[in-house]
């Protein structure tokens, strides 16, 4: 044990168990280093903590008395890579330390119980006892303990866990369900476009949950879109950033795009010419900050602009990849993953963007790519990607939630 003289209680410990990252090969330790990184960056706030890893789990300690351990918690299960949280206090690896160390840190879970059993690791394979030999120990003195608290094998209230490590033995109730995937920073760079609805968020996590480093694009198109409409963008980039870590989202100026559509193009295509313009802007902000890949909460048959058909028009201005993480999900799946992330709430917000401006009244839903290529040639497209491009702010929102503004002039508000 550390961190605690022989006459101070031991401190609560956090274990953080692997997930997929125990699959990987010769590069195991690239996704490692990547993941330590980002539990550090994640606990940073509240404390100081030793931070290391040992046989698939790693071990978070508090360096001293302050330190949150309950918010550095929280924090742990927000980041990508860990598959569970385990809250666990250190002891001797004796039945008799063991046995007590439950009888006192697990004092309030025995009362509410009816029934528990004991499970036991022996991650440590010199300890003399095995697994099941170290559940009866303790299960036997835990009940005579606590007369009132049956045992259960099957299916009890309670689940005590012991596992035996090198340092110590740790005990602890069930485990704190972690995000999974892969840590963020090990899947490459994308963009994805954010809109104010619930499917952009929810696909934006989805993709960081498998290790993507996002920047986030935003079309803005006053005076049909309100102040309000952006800093409710704003607001679901800051209820990721736990999730993915700092995010910059970029601000594209998008209603003379959006005007000259409607002069100049029939109106079953304004949706569709209009995404098409946002895929090219999305791929020139990924070329500026070297992304390989746009990412989109598009959902197959969702809407017009989302049968196949549409997809494939829309994406063929761009070489990138685009990847629809909720492209076979319906939107009773996608609703229960935004509220489990926290963008619900926001995301249902009654101010407007720029994909419900000029909606057309019947849109095309089999369009033929050379008939949209006519119509959108009666645009000088490059003129106004150019621009719209010119006139780009950033917004950087950091862990903290602070927020810092470039125009396009480089000046920062």
């Amino acid at each position: 044990m550390t961190n605690h003289t022989n006459d101070a209680p031991p401190r609560e410990i956090l274990l953080l168990k692997l997930g997929e990252v125990v699959l990987k090969g010769l590069n195991r330790s690239v996704f490692e280093d990547k993941l330590l990184a980002n539990v550090s960056r994640h606990i940073r706030p509240f404390g100081r903590f030793q931070i290391y890893t040992r046989q698939s789990t790693i071990y978070v300690e508090a360096l001293e008395e302050r330190c949150d351990v309950d918010g550095a918690c929280a924090a742990c299960q927000q980041v990508f890579g860990i598959a569970a949280v385990v809250r666990a206090l250190p002891c001797e690896k004796t039945v008799e330390a063991i046995v007590e160390t439950a009888r006192t840190y697990l004092a309030e879970e025995f009362a509410a119980a009816r029934t528990f059993k004991v499970e036991s690791k022996r991650a440590d394979k010199r300890y003399p006892m095995n697994s099941i030999q170290l559940s009866q120990a303790v299960g036997g003195e835990l009940a005579d303990a606590f007369p009132d608290v049956a045992v259960d094998v099957h299916n009890p209230d309670l689940t005590v866990c012991v596992e035996i490590r090198e340092k110590a033995a740790y005990v602890h109730g069930p485990s704190l369900e972690g995000a999974g995937g892969l840590p963020v920073g090990t899947g490459g760079k994308a963009i994805s476009l954010l809109s104010g609805g619930i499917d952009s968020p929810v696909s934006s996590w989805m993709m960081a949950r498998r290790g993507v480093w996002l920047e986030m694009v935003h079309f803005e198109s006053p005076p049909y879109t309100s102040q309000q409409a952006q800093d409710k963008v704003l607001e679901l980039a800051k209820q990721l950033v736990p999730w993915c870590g700092q995010l910059v989202v970029h601000i594209v100026p998008f209603t003379e795009i959006q005007e000259e559509i409607r002069r100049s193009c029939p109106e079953m295509y304004f949706t569709l010419i209009m995404r098409r313009f946002m895929m090219r802007l999305s791929a020139a902000v990924a070329k500026r900050v070297k992304a390989g890949a746009l990412v989109t909460g598009e959902s197959l048959g969702q809407v017009a602009s989302q049968t196949m058909l549409s997809l494939g028009v829309t994406e063929a201005v761009t070489d990138l990849p685009v990847l629809r993480p909720l492209i076979g999900m319906d939107k009773v799946e996608i609703i229960r993953l935004s509220r489990r992330i926290g963008t619900y709430e926001t995301s249902i917000l009654p101010y407007e963007d720029c994909c419900t401006v000029f909606t057309p009244r019947h849109p095309c839903t089999r369009p033929v790519l050379a008939e949209v290529e006519a119509a959108e040639a009666a645009l000088d497209v490059e003129a106004l990607v150019a621009k719209a491009l010119s006139g780009v702010k950033q917004v950087r929102i950091k862990a903290d939630g602070t927020m810092t503004v470039r125009t396009p002039a480089g000046t920062n508000e």
